[in-house]
């Protein structure tokens, strides 16, 4: 049964994770379908009021954006996509380009709080898309807008070039219009959501089940078994997020591949926070001790405590508290501070840590989030504490809200909106304030104007996440003298846990990318193989099971007349019946038409003792002589019977020819070999 895997993009981090493509069972599944949101760069945002030239020399694209897909996927016809499997909220943002069209009639898999999240995330994008589409009208020509052009491309610099084209120029069939309302609503229609742990069977034949990877709320890893192949496919993971369930890895032992998708560990070094514009600098790390990073010489008990034994949560809640702490210098400087970070765990711990932080410093000042979805996404994360880690299901259990944005909302110091230019804002409004608002490619939603307002006033803060090209980010809004504050936060498992990782989850085979052999090469010694993908490239993945079980039904086995073998200490049975596949096992069922055997249909096997047969044959009055071939490799042998017939018995270690003319010849020839074979 073979098994192909094709990496097609290692994606860009935690908002567009790798994309593979799987070919199992005859099916091909597709693991992960986002957006490179980051792409957006390349567009110019819209000009804000009095401040229309502000962004006319900085060589980027005016126009009605388009937004860029897994590269590569766009030439896969969409009708040999049979499924659609997705880890996390970013991983199905792109889902509308493919269910929109005709031709794509998989199933799509998800966790049930990963596509309501997911589907928030779509219609915020849609709504923020809505105010281009109201500056710049429909594209006149759909199909071929005028900035795809090879003169409007030229007039680019070469980093934006590349963003466009990719490196080889094929990533120009990637872009595509955004998807409208009645996509999403169609897209959703085609999701099976799944809790955690729930078993779904594709096609009879593929079993998959979604257990906890800690990164995002209802983010997720997958086991993907069939028959003759067990998989892990490995996303992006967190042993010890905040607020989310943890990683469940106990699930994921025992399946023979692994398929390691989780980039982040290539970054995992660069876990800071950088400044720019005089802030402090943040000597913050984690811990990289290289004393970790070997496995092999951990025992069984040590390993899991490898895993967490180092407190993630301890380390992200303290970088958190040096963001709260340029914050809050920033306020008392009289600047305002803008986030627009779409991590949802991020912004939350950060909410609680600055409502902190104010109250500490007496600090009256108002905190926005200004999203459409805001609203929809903090009242669903307080619906959902089976989803949640422990310490936020005790608060639960102890009477209080699981977030402390409900009690800042009660008190008057949180204050979400879903426009900028809502009426209740501008009435409220006041600086130095702080600001959650999207979007973090600085192109498009609440961020843009808020920007032109604050990007020239070195007392303001803006709060970016690593990975987010500064330089180009600010292009629009030059000159730029707001300070800026760029922070890295835990997208998946620390390089030095890999291995002891590996090392609970015992698999037989690792696929790992390519650039983590150049950068991080794995050690010759692990009780694994390895293997690596390169996008683009099929790589045809060995399979580790040879036979196929297959369970009897009851009123087969009960039909069964086993006899044992002489030669053999086994029994064996004769049976006429079906196979079939169901819920990824083989399974025996019974003739619909009953089946009797009587000795006359006895079938014999094995070796033959030819002086064994040549006595049956003497008892039964046939005369001959055993002609010995002792050149032949197999060591051939003919017993010639002369008498009452001629007959001719030849025989090998593989095979057994008898000729004769004479059917009572023949007849006591068969009762002879019965003598000294095994039948059924």
């Amino acid at each position: 049964m073979k098994l192909v895997s094709t990496c097609l993009s290692q994606g860009s981090g935690y908002y567009c994770p790798p994309t593979h493509i799987l070919q199992l069972c005859g099916f091909r599944l597709l693991l992960e379908c986002p957006i490179d949101l980051s792409s957006l760069a390349v567009f110019s945002p819209i000009p804000f009021a009095g401040a229309a030239n502000l962004d006319a020399s900085s060589g980027l694209l005016r126009a009605l954006p388009w937004y860029k897909t897994v590269p590569g996927l766009h030439l896969w016809d969409p009708s040999l996509i049979d499924a659609v499997l997705v880890s996390s909220p970013a991983g199905m943002l792109g889902l509308p380009f493919l269910t929109r069209n005709a031709k794509f009639c998989g199933k799509i898999y998800v966790t049930e709080v990963v596509a309501r999240i997911g589907q928030l995330l779509m219609e915020d994008l849609l709504s923020m898309h809505a105010e281009f589409l109201q500056f710049y009208g429909a594209d006149v020509q759909p199909a071929s807008p005028k900035w795809m052009k090879w003169e409007e491309l030229e007039k680019l610099s070469p980093e934006l070039k590349q963003v466009v084209l990719g490196e080889d120029g094929e990533e120009l069939g990637a872009w595509m219009p955004l998807y409208s309302a009645a996509d999403i609503k169609e897209c959703m229609q085609k999701i099976q959501p799944l809790k955690y742990g729930e078993e779904t069977c594709f096609n009879g034949s593929v079993i998959m089940k979604a257990y906890s990877s800690g990164l995002d709320i209802g983010s997720c890893n997958w086991t993907i078994n069939s028959p003759k192949r067990s998989i892990t496919y490995l996303s992006s993971s967190l042993c010890m997020p905040a607020c989310w369930k943890g990683f469940d890895y106990c699930s994921l032992r025992g399946n023979d591949l692994v398929i390691f998708s989780d980039l982040s560990s290539l970054s995992s070094t660069a876990n800071t926070c950088t400044e720019t514009h005089e802030i402090r600098k943040n000597d913050m790390m984690v811990d990289n001790d290289p004393s970790l990073c070997s496995a092999s010489a951990l025992s069984k008990d040590e390993i899991p405590h490898q895993l967490f034994g180092t407190d993630e949560t301890s380390d992200e809640i303290e970088k958190i508290s040096f963001i709260c702490s340029c914050i809050i210098d920033s306020l008392e400087g009289g600047g305002s501070v803008l986030i627009p970070i779409g991590r949802l765990g991020t912004v939350l711990l950060l909410l609680e840590q600055i409502s902190d932080s104010l109250e500490s410093f007496n600090l009256k000042v108002p905190i926005f989030m200004i999203s459409p979805t805001a609203e929809e996404t903090l009242a669903f994360v307080n619906t959902v504490p089976e989803w949640l880690s422990m310490q936020r299901q005790q608060k639960l259990f102890s009477g209080e809200a699981l977030f402390n944005h409900v009690e800042l909302r009660k008190v008057n110091r949180l204050h979400v909106f879903p426009s900028i230019y809502s009426s209740e804002l501008l009435m409220m409004w006041q600086e130095p304030c702080i600001i959650f608002s999207p979007h973090w490619s600085l192109r498009l939603g609440p961020v843009v104007p808020l920007l032109h307002r604050w990007h020239a006033d070195p007392k303001s803060l803006l709060i970016l996440e690593q990975g987010v090209n500064v330089e180009v980010a600010l292009l629009p809004f030059r000159p730029v003298a707001i300070k800026v504050l760029q922070c890295s936060f835990l997208s998946g498992i620390m390089m030095h846990k890999v291995e002891p990782l590996l090392e609970i989850l015992h698999p037989k085979l690792v696929l790992y990318p390519e650039d983590l052999r150049i950068q991080h090469p794995v050690k010759e010694n692990n009780s694994w193989s390895d293997l690596y993908y390169s996008e683009n490239v099929q790589l045809l993945v060995p399979s580790f099971v040879e036979d196929v079980k297959a369970c009897l039904e009851t009123n087969l086995a009960l039909q069964l007349r086993p006899r044992r073998l002489t030669q053999q200490n086994i029994a064996i049975a004769r049976l006429k019946g079906r196979i079939f596949l169901s819920k990824g096992k083989y399974f025996l069922a019974a003739s619909r038409i009953p089946v009797e055997f009587s000795n006359k249909q006895l079938l014999y096997w094995g070796s033959i003792e030819p002086t064994s047969l040549f006595l049956a044959l003497q008892e039964r009055g046939l005369v001959g002589t055993i002609n010995w071939n002792k050149d032949a490799a197999n060591g051939v042998y003919t017993i010639q019977i002369t008498n009452p017939e001629k007959a001719v018995i030849e025989t090998s270690a593989r095979k057994t020819t008898i000729s004769c003319e004479d059917e009572n010849t023949a007849t006591l020839i068969y009762e002879a070999l019965s003598n000294v074979c095994d039948g059924i």
